[in-house]
């Protein structure tokens, strides 16, 4: 299925595992920081859980009694926060749990899954697990996806496609005009999941709107995704949802781990939805705080792409190891990708300025022609 290298303890594994997974790396999640560190590497919201979030998760004690396999309460107030039915609506132990239960649902050995790159690490090895061919498709120069790329990959052996929105980890929206033009050229028996893990930290009045497309145009073979991890700060208790065609999320719900979505968690994405407000002036200032960063990065000479998450692109190209070690020498633990960039989270007020002082210290020495150097 595979000729990715086998690593080279792959004779030390006692049974026989398929090679494509012997050889597919163990997901890798932002480092962890120290006491005295900002975490800026899992774009996980920087505030404390909105009010009454606590008091809910603390109220839900029966630990002795398994949850509702449904998440019927959570399922019936999102139902009617989006104006469906509630059997549009499936939850899961975070948005990437449902995202490998469609993929699980739609493709195997044979298959293919398409989606852009660089995006969501967790993209290749969701399409390896189900036995599919990943298809990876370059991101434009400005590290947008590239629509027109992506459909015209489409095969007779395609049955999922992925759009991540805001990417994660450039930043770029996805348009609503751009997406709609992408369906039109999309066979209507593949999967299209719009992820939209960072939808409430978008400030572009473009931006595709999984809901709208769903709502007003008519489009059973999208499904969109939603999290709580994020703009809700609820990382820790893994909750997203979906939003489909009922048939589609039933075979999704085939595929799921039985009984993953805690009570807890289920109680706290309530509460949290009580909450809305505070939740708001939050993102609110999150967002400005995003806008301000990345507009200083810009500034300091770095060429950063469009931000629509919460948080930023920095192209580092080969440097950048050298630069993330700069960073985190400093303090500030950010997420790495080797060879491409650096994305650092939006995090408190004050690990603003001193994200600003390393990125200014290390671009002054990057080469002339550098990507990740702009014009100024």
């Amino acid at each position: 299925m595979t000729d990715a290298p086998l690593p080279d303890d792959a004779a030390q594994i006692p049974v026989r595992v398929r090679p494509e997974i012997a050889a597919l790396p163990a997901y890798q999640q932002g480092k962890q920081a120290g006491a005295d560190a900002f975490k800026l590497s899992s774009n996980e919201n920087p505030f404390d859980p909105l009010p009454g979030v606590l008091e809910a998760v603390h109220a839900a004690t029966a630990l002795n009694r398994y949850p509702d396999a449904t998440a019927g309460r959570l399922r019936e107030r999102l139902a009617e926060r989006f104006g469906v039915e509630q059997s549009s609506v499936h939850v899961g132990a975070g948005s990437v749990s449902i995202l490998t239960q469609l993929v699980l649902a739609t493709s195997g050995p044979g298959d293919e899954v398409i989606f852009a790159w660089r995006s969501f690490e967790a993209y290749p090895w969701l399409a390896i697990v189900a036995g599919a061919t990943p298809v990876q498709v370059p991101l434009t120069d400005d590290a947008r996806h590239d629509l027109p790329a992506m459909a015209a990959a489409v095969t007779p052996r395609t049955r999922a496609i992925i759009v991540c929105s805001p990417n994660n980890p450039t930043g770029p929206i996805v348009t609503q005009a751009e997406f709609d033009a992408f369906l039109a050229l999309v066979p209507r028996d593949v999967l299209v999941i719009l992820d939209e893990a960072y939808a409430e930290f978008i400030t572009d009045p473009d931006a595709v709107d999984g809901l709208r497309v769903l709502g007003t145009q008519g489009h059973p073979n999208v499904v969109a995704l939603r999290t709580f991890s994020k703009a809700f700060g609820l990382a820790g208790l893994r909750v997203g949802y979906a939003i489909g065609h009922p048939r589609i999320l039933d075979a999704a719900r085939s595929t799921s781990i039985p009984l993953s979505v805690t009570a807890q968690a289920e109680v706290a994405a309530l509460a949290s939805l009580d909450a809305e407000d505070a939740l708001l002036e939050r993102v609110r200032t999150i967002a400005a705080r995003r806008d301000a960063l990345a507009a200083a990065l810009r500034e300091t000479g770095w060429r950063v792409p469009d931000a629509q998450g919460n948080f930023v692109w920095l192209p580092g190209g080969a440097e950048t190891m050298q630069i993330a070690a700069a960073f985190d020498a400093a303090g500030l633990i950010v997420r790495p990708f080797a060879g491409e960039g650096l994305r650092i989270s939006v995090g408190e007020e004050d690990s603003v300025e001193k994200v600003l002082s390393i990125a200014a210290s290390v671009v002054k020495d990057l080469p002339e022609a550098h990507p990740g150097r702009g014009l100024a």
